[in-house]
C-alpha cells in the first residue's frame, strides 16, 4: 500500500511513480517488451499497488494519472499504460465495510461494486442510506 499524507507527499509519490516508470521503461529495452522464454515479458495481476487518499481530489489525480493510457476496472482497479495493476481508494473504506452496522456495510459494499474509480461521497451516501 502507498500512503501519503497531504500536498507534501504528492511529490514524493510522484517521484517514486516515475522512478518505478523508468525502472518498467528500462527492462523492457526503451519500450519494446523483453523477451523472457518463448514470450513477451507482461505484468498481470500477481503484481499490484495501491495508493490510499486523503481526499476526493487526490482520488481523482492517480486515477486520471495512472489509467491514462491504460485501462479502468472495476472497485477502484486499473492497469497503467503497462499493465501493472493498481487500486485507487479513499481512506476509511476500511471502516466502512467493517461497520458494526452490516446492514450500512452492506449498503457500501454494493455501492462500491457498482463503481469504477472510487467515489468517497457516493460510498458514504450509500452506507447512510441516501444513495
Amino acid at each position: 500500500m502507498v500512503r501519503h499524507r497531504g500536498r507534501a507527499g504528492r511529490g514524493v509519490l510522484r517521484r517514486r511513480l516515475r522512478e518505478l516508470a523508468d525502472r518498467q521503461r528500462h527492462p523492457l529495452h526503451r519500450g519494446r517488451p523483453a523477451r523472457c522464454g518463448d514470450g513477451e515479458f507482461r505484468f498481470d495481476e500477481a503484481v499490484s499497488f495501491a495508493i490510499e487518499c486523503e481526499t476526493q481530489e487526490e482520488v481523482d489525480y492517480y486515477w486520471d494519472k495512472l489509467s491514462e493510457g491504460g485501462e479502468e476496472g472495476q472497485c477502484g482497479w486499473l492497469k497503467d499504460r503497462y499493465g501493472l495493476s493498481w487500486q485507487v481508494v479513499p481512506t476509511g473504506m476500511e471502516e466502512l465495510f467493517a461497520d458494526p452496522d452490516k446492514e450500512r456495510a452492506e449498503r457500501a459494499m454494493k455501492a462500491m461494486l457498482g463503481m469504477r474509480k472510487l467515489d468517497v461521497a457516493a460510498l458514504r451516501a450509500a452506507a447512510d442510506g441516501d444513495a
